[in-house]
């Protein structure tokens, strides 16, 4: 999921929805914008779809007010329908609030067993309303003293905004997993998933919020809250590797830079004779670039991306994914017949899409296809937010390599060591690559799903 937020801006709605198409990118199953005016009235609109799918006749005009949170939502099987998109609305008699969220709380299972027991009746499957009844079950007569009671209660990889009549609160998982950032704009903040939504904005750039930080948006101006000692810069990996845009620096490092150092590696490590070097559109054309800058092949534009289709990855079941792949991506004949392709793609997860890629460059002429993976072999489930559920949905999980060059018909394959993924990384010392590796950087518990 994608969220953003506001405080003391005019037009706060249009603001952020436009910010917010600058992260749609991050979900595309349905978005929500919520405000409170300036008597502190609640106003809310949500929808399934894209963003210009859902505000479509003036709905923007009915959110009134200079303090704003948005989101867009990262399609899952388990937890669909508008019932779970955000914002969330909570009334509650000391104040009501909104909630936004990204990321997975993976005690959510145990968490919620403890306020069922306390008498909290759910209403949704989201951990924004998880985390709002933990607020409200924690002792204290302030606010924020309640959020640091309730996140500590919580463990996993994410991002929460929670936006009150008069402030904002923005929340950052403890290991620094999620990405969260803070802009300024024309006397107010900004709070975002991504830097690239500041541009659009026309906000500037302030700084990442802190791995434990909760920083608080008000008349005061920025204040900060650590509620946790302990902290870690433990950046999920696959948002430098594929999530997020390349225009969007997170932890110091730009995405764009990244991705390009990542596929010089990746020529090193993996080298192929070839003629061209293609690369899968939009993800993998920076480590594309790198890859054919490294090893002196021609870098060509041998398949082209049709944009009004989303990204087939974030689709919630598989049978999406498999006609996303055909409507997405079309060979270009003339560049790939007849040649030596080294295809560059940012990862593979179920297989979907290189199966299809593979094949389709082949029907077009391609002489050999050498695929080459900017990431490393993804073995292990994602517990922070990435939808792959079961191991069995994994291409590599008990695969060999040339199990797997097999299973995509690609005349060989090669991927990018744990260690070049994290030393590709110049901002986040030690990037979190649990899927790689089985490596977690929290404990895991049972009965844990999957968040958007």
């Amino acid at each position: 999921m994608g969220v953003l937020a506001v405080y003391g801006v005019s037009d706060a709605a249009a603001r952020v929805y436009y910010g917010l198409h600058n992260l749609q990118h991050r979900g595309q199953e349905g978005g929500g914008i919520a405000t409170f005016d300036d008597s502190g009235k609640y106003h809310r609109y949500r929808g399934l779809g894209l963003l210009s799918e859902i505000f479509t006749n003036g709905e923007l005009d009915q959110l009134p007010g200079r303090l704003c949170v948005g989101s867009v939502k990262y399609a899952n099987a388990s937890r669909g329908g508008l019932d779970n998109v955000d914002p969330l609305f909570f009334h509650h008699r000391s104040g009501d609030f909104a909630m936004a969220a990204d990321g997975n709380v993976v005690n959510a299972a145990q968490v919620a067993e403890y306020l069922e027991k306390r008498g909290t009746i759910f209403q949704t499957g989201t951990h924004s309303e998880l985390l709002a009844h933990l607020i409200k079950k924690t002792a204290g007569e302030d606010r924020i003293v309640n959020i640091v009671k309730a996140l500590n209660m919580m463990e996993g990889g994410f991002a929460f905004v929670i936006m009150t009549p008069h402030r904002i609160y923005a929340c950052r998982d403890k290991h620094g997993i999620k990405p969260l950032c803070i802009g300024t704009l024309d006397g107010g903040y900004v709070v975002s998933s991504e830097s690239c939504a500041f541009e659009i904005m026309g906000a500037r750039f302030l700084r990442d919020v802190k791995p434990g930080e909760i920083v608080t948006l008000d008349h005061h101006g920025l204040r900060s809250t650590l509620y946790s000692r302990f902290s870690r810069h433990q950046m999920c990996a696959m948002e430098f590797i594929y999530f997020a845009r390349p225009d969007s620096d997170i932890d110091g490092c730009n995405v764009h830079a990244y991705r390009k150092e990542s596929g010089r590696r990746l020529a090193r490590e993996c080298p192929a004779q070839a003629d061209i070097v293609v690369g899968v559109p939009e993800s993998s054309l920076s480590a594309a670039q790198g890859y054919a800058e490294e090893s002196g092949i021609p870098y060509e534009m041998g398949l082209v991306k049709h944009k009004y289709v989303g990204r087939t990855f974030i689709q919630p079941v598989q049978s999406m994914r498999e006609l996303g792949v055909k409507m997405k991506l079309s060979p270009v004949r003339t560049i790939v017949a007849g040649k030596r392709i080294v295809l560059v793609d940012d990862s593979i997860v179920r297989g979907t899409t290189s199966l299809k890629i593979v094949k389709m460059l082949r029907e077009a002429g391609a002489k050999e296809v050498h695929v080459r993976i900017a990431s490393p072999m993804m073995r292990y489930t994602c517990h922070y937010g990435v939808d792959t559920s079961t191991p069995d949905q994994l291409l590599c999980s008990y695969r060999t390599l040339e199990q797997a060059c097999e299973v995509i018909g690609a005349d060989s394959l090669g991927y990018l060591s744990p260690e070049s993924t994290r030393d590709s990384c110049f901002g986040c010392a030690n990037p979190c690559q649990a899927c790689f590796t089985g490596e977690y950087p929290t404990l895991l518990y049972e009965d844990n799903n999957t968040e958007d």
